[in-house]
């Protein structure tokens, strides 16, 4: 695959250079000039329930595949997201905003951490009525639920996070149909005029989906000890049913 040889190509020379100014469980990041940051995917996966940490090769790439696409979908729906030009296989541009240290989960589907956390309100995999929207604090060694009134004690402007979060639910769900969305996270940056963009990665890792024969194309698969090659098979599936 080619990849523009703009602005980002030159700025890979940074990554070769300097040591990244910041580094996450998934990703490396060079600050730039002009408010915008280069990011490298880590190929990690990691579950803290499952006690599994690894590097899988190839998924990297897997990943970036899936969140350049689901990047342009949001920008065409008016959703602001970071992303702007992927510049290598692993590399991609973006606009800088600090992360808070919390995310927010949307579940269209009883799992993960709601049957574990809350056993006996619903069977796993049970379809939701409606998307349940919640916040997490991101802590090591695992993320934990917070109230809404302590991000509102913050001055965080919640309704119009769990807005936008329902929005950018409704444009994957239409544009991964017949694939089910089962639950994604996301994280918010602010602008400086309050504007809320989606800063984080949307993937594979970060978000249950279910083939259209019932198997998982996620990091459940990882969380189940399928092996790294098998990964990579069933999350490049995915990318043969979208656009």
């Amino acid at each position: 695959m080619d990849y523009p040889a703009g602005q980002g190509i030159s700025v890979l020379d940074r990554a070769k250079t300097a040591d990244p100014d910041i580094v996450g469980r998934s990703k490396r990041l060079w600050l730039l000039p002009g408010g915008q940051c280069l990011v490298q995917i880590i190929p990690s996966l990691r579950s803290f329930t499952y006690e599994r940490d690894e590097l899988v090769e190839r998924t990297g790439p897997l990943r970036l595949d899936f969140y350049e696409k689901a990047a342009a979908r949001l920008a065409a729906a008016g959703v602001p997201c970071a992303f702007r030009e992927r510049i290598s296989a692993d590399f991609y541009l973006a606009d800088y905003r600090p992360a808070p240290p919390f995310e927010v989960i949307v579940k269209n589907r009883a799992t993960g951490s709601t049957t574990r956390k809350y056993p006996g309100l619903f069977e796993d995999g049970a379809l939701l009525p409606r998307p349940v929207v919640k916040f997490d604090y991101r802590c090591d060694p695992e993320d934990q639920p917070i109230g809404e009134d302590y991000l509102r004690a913050l001055g965080l402007p919640v309704e119009a996070m769990r807005e936008r979060a329902l929005a950018v639910n409704d444009v994957l769900r239409e544009w991964l149909s017949p694939v089910e969305v089962w639950d994604f996270c996301l994280i918010f940056g602010q602008a400086d005029d309050g504007e809320l963009t989606v800063i984080s990665e949307i993937s594979q890792d970060c978000m249950r989906l279910r083939h259209q024969d019932g198997s998982p194309l996620d990091k459940d698969l990882f969380r189940d000890g399928v092996a790294g090659d098998e990964i990579v098979n069933q999350w490049s599936r995915i990318l043969d049913v979208i656009q």
